[in-house]
């Protein structure tokens, strides 16, 4: 069969994380609660930073970012699953689809680089106190913020028009429950070793990159905190960075062990099944792994939800 021009394709199907009739009900109700838990708790933690004057800090401006980040993440790939399984569908129009793999990328990597400021914001506020204030001023917080964005936007951008350049054939089923990457590549007629390329050169610099940085200011803090001579003080100055910690851990160890797990497996579904965890559940977690461990973020809500009362 000739392949034909990728302005011939109208629709991609998403198949989805299960063709069992009798399951879907199943999936829409879980995927639709763990969405509105998601959007509740961060924006739960976008208003408590935004009210409470003691949290207008570098620290949790940056969390209220990455929760506006994590809204947005889901927002791209939940809400039209779950319209497709109530419409009993498994259509998505060429431009959506594109449009959907455009922002997914965009906030995966912004994800991804708000983690490595605050990583760099803890270091600072442990392994240079003094002058805290000073280096982490709204300027700069503004400016690593841009920069995050004007990253994700570029990448996003390039790893399109890489795809607009590709080629279909008629058969264009996705094993996934949205346009992911990976998988639309595979399913182009046409040579991909320029795609490809560029899509592994930019998980290499934009994930192994950032993570190294953090690495790198955790290994300074761990040092730091090591010269504390109390116990009391050491707990005191990683207590800081507990939740960032745990949000780190939680993210790159579900997206790393979706990518390992696709390597050594040709099982699509058992890739699309593990794929929920970063892309749902983690973001899902975040809010609750900051109010359980921070007791500004705990103290914060409790006046919010008190004044609403």
């Amino acid at each position: 069969m000739e392949p034909r021009n990728l302005t011939e394709i109208t629709e991609f199907l998403l198949l989805g994380l299960s063709e069992e009739p009798e399951v879907q009900p199943l999936i829409f109700y879980l995927f639709l609660s763990m969405y509105l838990i998601t959007m509740l708790g961060n924006l739960l933690i976008i208003l408590a930073v935004s009210s409470d004057p003691h949290l207008h800090t570098p620290m949790y401006f940056f969390l209220s970012n990455l929760s506006f980040v994590d809204i947005c993440f889901t927002s791209t790939t939940i809400p039209k699953m779950l319209l497709n399984i109530q419409i009993h569908s498994k259509a998505i129009i060429y431009e959506g689809c594109i449009t959907q793999m455009f922002f997914f990328i965009l906030f995966v990597v912004l994800d991804i680089l708000i983690l490595t400021v605050m990583a760099y914001d803890r270091y600072v506020a442990i392994c240079h106190p003094l002058h805290y204030t000073v280096i982490m001023n709204p300027r700069l917080c503004g400016l690593l913020l841009l920069v995050s964005w004007v990253i994700g936007a570029l990448d996003s951008l390039l790893e399109i028009l890489m795809v607009l350049s590709l080629s279909f054939c008629a058969h264009v089923e996705i094993p996934h429950f949205f346009c992911e990457l990976n998988q639309v590549v595979h399913l182009a007629c046409s040579k991909t070793f320029l795609t490809d390329l560029v899509m592994y050169l930019s998980a290499v610099l934009l994930g192994i990159g950032p993570l190294t940085g953090i690495l790198y200011s955790y290994s300074k803090i761990i040092s730091s905190v090591h010269r504390i001579s109390s116990a009391q003080g050491k707990y005191k100055a990683f207590s800081t960075c507990a939740s960032h910690l745990s949000v780190v851990s939680l993210f790159y160890g579900t997206s790393l062990g979706v990518y390992l797990s696709s390597a050594v497996t040709e099982n699509s579904q058992h890739t699309t099944i593990a794929s929920v965890m970063y892309t749902v559940v983690t973001p899902m977690l975040n809010p609750f792994i900051y109010s359980l461990r921070n007791k500004d973020i705990k103290g914060a809500l409790t006046s919010l939800l008190g004044k609403k009362q």
